[in-house]
């Protein structure tokens, strides 16, 4: 009877915590260049003395879908889309990295380029300014390329004058592997290790766009009701060990 106890309490326990990824996924169906956790379960055997017969569930991939979202054309000078796999790397307030799909940039009130949860990008060519940081000059119109170089022209005059264009730093583009990668409470993606990811010049962006959310609100939606359904069959579970067990104390008594 336990057995039958302790399967339907882990597996009720572990649909709650499903329940809540997908939650997290619903709140943030247009959130920009969001990736959606995935969960799955699986039953495993508990080891130990008198516990063979015993199985308890599990998550067996808790991870997050790295497929990118639609582009969606902004206009605005200072949003990019990546095409394809790839990462913008932004510096931490430790010193450390982190990586971000959401190309929502702006540049903050002492002229850093940043992103608009206020985290720094990283600057991959060594310009002056600020460690690791781009400097946007003040009263200027900002050009970002397909390769994230960022250009800079005085405020009303053409970037097809060549003399006034002025590079002031280039994104930090990376793309490491993505079964390394683990997503923090602030959102942003890191390495398992910390250690920073190396420049990719295969990764490009979309300027003047940005990366909607990958997540399936239909499918999120069918999910919800689908688990909602399991979790009730485990409560039933529960409840028939619960009768059973009732049941079987009182033919005790009888035959007692």
């Amino acid at each position: 009877m336990d057995r039958l106890i302790y399967t339907a309490m882990t597996g009720a326990s572990h649909i709650l915590e499903r329940q809540s990824a997908l939650s997290s996924n619903l709140a943030n169906v247009n959130t920009t260049a969001y990736k959606s956790g995935v969960n799955a379960f699986k039953a495993i055997p508990l080891n130990g003395e008198g516990a063979q017969t015993r199985t308890f569930v599990t998550n067996s991939t808790v991870g997050y879908d790295f497929t990118p979202g639609a582009l969606q054309r902004t206009g605005r000078s200072l949003d990019v889309g990546l095409n394809g796999k790839g990462w913008i790397a932004v510096l931490l307030p430790d010193g450390s990295e982190a990586y971000t799909r959401d190309g929502n940039l702006q540049v903050s009130a002492n002229g850093i380029l940043q992103t608009h949860s206020g985290y720094p990008v990283i600057d991959d060519t060594g310009q002056p300014g600020p460690p690791g940081q781009i400097a946007i000059p003040e009263d200027s119109q900002v050009t970002i390329g397909s390769d994230g170089t960022i250009s800079t022209v005085p405020a009303g005059v053409t970037s097809s004058t060549p003399s006034q264009v002025t590079t002031v730093g280039r994104l930090k583009l990376v793309n490491p592997p993505e079964s390394q990668l683990v997503r923090g409470q602030d959102g942003l993606f890191r390495t398992q290790g910390g250690k920073p990811a190396p420049p990719d010049s295969n990764v490009t962006v979309t300027p003047n766009s940005l990366e909607g959310s990958n997540v399936n609100a239909i499918g999120a939606m069918v999910d919800m009701i689908s688990i909602a359904r399991q979790f009730e069959m485990q409560m039933q579970m529960l409840k028939t060990a619960a009768d059973d067990s009732q049941q079987a104390s009182q033919l005790l008594n009888i035959t007692g």
